[in-house]
């Protein structure tokens, strides 16, 4: 298996997520605008994968650039990031990774266009390296929260399919099990576009670490019945007051965790955190198609012209974390990211 998301030959490569687990299937992007499509379409999602995305997208626009004159330059250089920019309004890693690409493009555009093409480059692919790396340290922060022979919930797909490599949540899971203990897993199967079934079970499953399915509205229950040792959980957005946006359905899982005494985690780089937002109330909240909860591999679920609403994340006020686990350690409340 090739990484999530990885440069080879001037093109972007990328695992199709959308057909796991029944197929393994790898699209070639050789363009900012088929990079654009392809974190709109869900093909590759996940806040840090989809930053790696767009800083790579961004690298295809330049190198297709033959501008003339730094006017000219400057135009195309903005056309391409506000296409990338507008594609997923609420992972703040695509914002962060597309800010740090800017910078190296302010830097290096009076070096003359083939340095500029060369330094974003390096930064995109600096940014995949940093992320991997990153997500190791998440883990051996985060692997001491688990006890031996817990059971962890999580929800959606906090891996190595939406990151670089290893994952956040199923970092900490990753780093639990390699220190020796015995871990098994619950996966909410997480609706509607079923990131925990499809992806989270499919990753665990290749790393022989012990995994139940469930549909989202056990969770409690199994809470209750004292099935469910801790929940760890990724991030998309992290506010600098710790209220923290992720996959829908997150939010309801806090509450029933904080209602049950189970202690509830967040895993993130801290390239997630959102240090302009005071708290959660400004994070911007993405409204997806109705097709996604109409219909479920193609196959109409439903009355076909029914209204739907499809917010795909929620935010967990941060009252209702117990931690929050990131490269420089685990953060307690009250947070206060600066």
């Amino acid at each position: 298996m090739l990484p999530t998301i990885a440069w080879r030959n001037h093109s972007v490569i990328m695992i199709d997520q959308r057909k796991l687990p029944a197929q393994e299937v790898y699209v070639r992007c050789r363009t900012y605008i088929q990079v654009a499509q392809a974190i709109e379409k869900m093909v590759i999602r996940g806040a840090p994968a989809i930053g790696i995305a767009a800083a790579y997208g961004l690298v295809l626009g330049v190198m297709a650039m033959r501008a003339e004159t730094a006017r000219s330059l400057e135009a195309d250089f903005d056309r391409v990031y506000r296409r990338l920019e507008r594609t997923r309004p609420t992972a703040r890693n695509l914002f962060w990774a597309l800010e740090r690409m800017r910078a190296v493009y302010e830097t290096s555009r009076g070096m003359g266009l083939p340095a500029t093409k060369k330094a974003l480059l390096l930064e995109a692919q600096a940014i995949e390296r940093e992320d991997a790396e990153t997500n190791r340290l998440i883990g051996l922060h985060g692997r001491d929260i688990i006890p031996d022979g817990a059971t962890v919930l999580t929800h959606c797909n906090a891996g190595a399919l939406a990151t670089a490599g290893y994952g956040t949540a199923l970092g900490v899971i990753r780093a639990a099990v390699e220190q020796g203990k015995r871990i098994r897993v619950v996966a909410d199967e997480t609706r509607p576009f079923l990131q925990g079934a499809r992806l989270t079970v499919w990753e665990l499953c290749r790393d022989g670490i012990p995994v139940v399915l469930i549909t989202d509205n056990m969770a409690g229950w199994m809470m209750r019945r004292g099935e469910v040792s801790v929940v760890v959980v990724g991030a998309d957005r992290i506010a600098r007051n710790g209220d923290t946006a992720n996959k829908i359905g997150t939010y309801s899982v806090a509450v029933l965790a904080k209602e049950n005494g189970v202690p509830f985690y967040v895993a993130a780089p801290l390239s997630t955190v959102d240090t302009s937002l005071a708290d959660g109330s400004a994070i911007p909240i993405e409204e997806r198609k109705p097709e996604e909860v109409r219909e479920a591999g193609g196959r109409l679920l439903t009355v076909p012209d029914v209204e739907v609403r499809n917010p795909a994340f929620d935010v967990t006020p941060a009252n209702f974390i117990t931690g929050i686990i990131t490269e420089r350690g685990l953060f307690r409340p009250p947070f206060s990211f600066a």
